[in-house]
This record gives C-alpha cells, structure tokens and sequence, in this order.
C-alpha cells in the first residue's frame, strides 16, 4: 500500500507500529509526533519514522491513516482535537488503548464529520520502554483487538488490517464493551491482584524481617505485574471501572469461598479447590501470547563459582541470542545455583537451550 501514515505517540508500541508497516509497506511515508521532543527526534535518527510533524495538525492534515499510540486520556483529548482538524477524506483514525469503551465514546466527534475511527489494541508489550526499544517482531502471533462501531464499513476494517500486515498479529473483531470486559478480567484484574499481595506483604514484613528476603525468588515472578506504570493503571482503572468492581465483587465472594473450606478444615474440598485451578491452568494455551505480555524462561543449573554468568552469557552472545532478563535464584556454598534467562520469544528459548547444552555440561529446563 501506498499513502502517508501519521502516528501519534512514538513510544514502544508507535514505533514499533511504524515499523511493521514500513516493512510490509515500504512505499508509505511514515510521520511520527511525540510530545517528547527527544522521542521524535531518535526516532527520526533510528530510521523508526520517515518525518517527523512539528505538531498533530501539520502531520494529521494529509495522512491516510492515523494512529493514536498514547495514554487513554491522552488519546481521548488528541481525538477530540482530531475531530476540529482538516483531515484526508476517506482517513481512519485508530489508536492503541488498553480500554475502549470511553474512547469509541469520545471518538463520536469524529463520526459525527463522517470520519472513520475503528478502536485498537495490539495486546503486546515489553519490559522496555521508548522508541529504541521498538521491534517489529513485538506483535507477532499476539492479538490484536479491533472494536468497530456498527456504522463502520468492513472495507474500512479490511483497510486498517491491510495497513497492520506487516504486525503478523492475529486479529479479533469485537465490540468495545466486550473487550473491556474481557481485558477486564484476564488483564486489569490480575494487575490489581498481584498489587494487593505485594501491598500486604509489605505491610507484613514491618514485623517480620526475613520476607523480603524469602520473597525475592517465586513471589518476584508471581507478582512481575505489579511493576508496571502506576500511572497507566490508574488510567485503566478508572476508565473500566464498572467491569472491575463487579469482577472484585466476585473475587470477594471467591475469597470467602476459600476462607470457608479452611475454617471447616475439609481436606477433600481444598484440594478439588486446587485441582480444578490445576487442570484448568494447565489447559491454557501454552504458545499463545495473551493479554499480559509473557516472557520465556530457561533455567540453568550452573555452579557458584567466579565468572559462571559471564560464561553463560558469552555464550548467547557468541550466538546472537538476545535476553530480556537474567537473575540467580540461589547459591549456596558447595550447592548449584539457578540461573533463571528470560527471553522475549519462545523460539529464543529453544535456541538458548540449545547452545548452553552445547558448549557446556550444564542442566537446563523451562520451568513448566
């Protein structure tokens, strides 16, 4: 395809939006604006953009497509703007947002111009942040969720599809309140939950010295969530606010559930409890890439000796093999330590495992 492409926000997700469709299109001009005068200036120098607006008009005014790639309230206030612009006829507007519901709500403006907006969420994400961080292998195999209103021709949804090509997601067409609801419950729910284990824990560990240092292994990994952005969250939280007090509300009435088989002590209803948590956890699609971003772990048995990391490392370095994380579970005197690798692909994995068990005699696993 042919056409200018003007995306709005040239963090993570933007830059790497504009390099998928760069690739897939390499005819297009790609326009890029951030309120980050830094960002649009590196991602100019990357290559990541062709152009970059010194403001949302200039680089609106022409464009085929536009993409919003900001904080939901950022993106509502940027549409609202759009809606009062001389945009392209036949343009479609989209964006990136986590929830969809208000946005498709505020983007009424732009329908009521006739212009098309079609609500997004590419469901993937990094541990990185910013422009250099952009990949365009981020999106491949995850879901890209796509909420059209009714009115929305599906030439216009095939359009978009076209244009995002080059993500190799995979594409669902849902509506706006339904994906809220299920976002709500596989991801924002989940977000809240793991930070209310780490706030209680630490309001435990006033009186109890020892748990930060027993948490640092499990606990870290179980809880990863609870290190995203406080302000991004906030912003979701507010904006599916409906979905998640219903969905607590249930979570209470689980809770309950669990505190009554234990005050009853009965040993047959605890473990039906855990057996069905099992089996349905275990039944999950395991190469899928979901709502919360995943990363592949590899677990290496190495020895506590000087320079064991930077061996193991030489090693993946050696065979170009990227990580995204690297930490040491334990090591003890005379006792094998864990050295837990994290990878952004499972195919990276593989290859990682691969070449450990190569150039050295030491024990590996995945973890599952």
């Amino acid at each position: 395809m042919e056409g200018r492409v003007f995306i709005i926000g040239l963090g993570l997700i933007g830059g790497s939006l504009a390099l998928c469709i760069k690739k897939e299109h390499p005819a297009s001009v790609i326009v890029g604006f951030d309120i980050n005068r830094e960002q649009s200036r590196l991602a100019k120098m990357l290559g990541v953009i062709d152009e970059a607006a010194e403001n949302i008009p200039v680089g609106a005014k022409d464009a085929d497509l536009i993409i919003v790639s900001a904080p939901v309230n950022d993106t509502k206030s940027i549409i609202r703007a759009l809606s009062g612009q001389p945009l392209k006829p036949g343009v479609i507007v989209t964006d990136t947002g986590s929830t969809k519901t208000t946005i498709v709500d505020t983007a009424s403006s732009l329908k009521e111009r006739g212009i098309t907006f079609i609500g997004g969420h590419p469901m993937a994400g990094s541990h990185k942040t910013g422009v250099s961080a952009a990949r365009d292998i981020l999106f491949e195999n995850a879901f890209y969720l796509l909420t059209p209103e009714e009115q929305v021709e599906s030439t216009k949804v095939e359009i978009l599809k076209d244009w995002l090509k080059g993500t190799k997601a995979k594409f669902l067409t849902i509506t706006a309140e339904n994906h809220d609801y299920l976002t709500g419950i596989v991801s924002h729910f989940p977000h809240i939950i793991a930070a209310s284990i780490v706030r209680q824990t630490e309001k435990l560990s006033g009186s109890e010295s020892l748990i930060p240092r027993l948490a640092a292994g499990g606990f870290r990994d179980i809880t990863r969530i609870a290190s995203s952005s406080p302000q991004m969250w906030k912003d979701i939280l507010l904006h599916n606010r409906k979905n998640l007090i219903s969905l607590l509300d249930q979570w209470s009435e689980e809770m309950q559930g669990v505190k009554a088989m234990l005050e009853s002590g009965n040993a047959e209803d605890i473990y039906e409890y855990f057996q069905q948590a099992k089996q349905f956890r275990d039944e999950l699609p395991s190469k899928e890439k979901g709502a919360i971003p995943a990363f592949y772990d590899l677990y290496v048995d190495i020895p506590d000796v000087p320079g064991i990391i930077s061996e193991v490392t030489g090693y993946l370095a050696q065979e170009n093999i990227s990580i995204v994380n690297i930490r040491i579970l334990e090591t003890r005197e005379d006792i094998n330590g864990v050295l837990v690798i994290s990878f952004q692909t499972e195919q990276d994995r593989q290859r990682a495992e691969k070449c450990i068990l190569t150039y050295t005699s030491y024990s590996t696993s995945n973890g599952s």
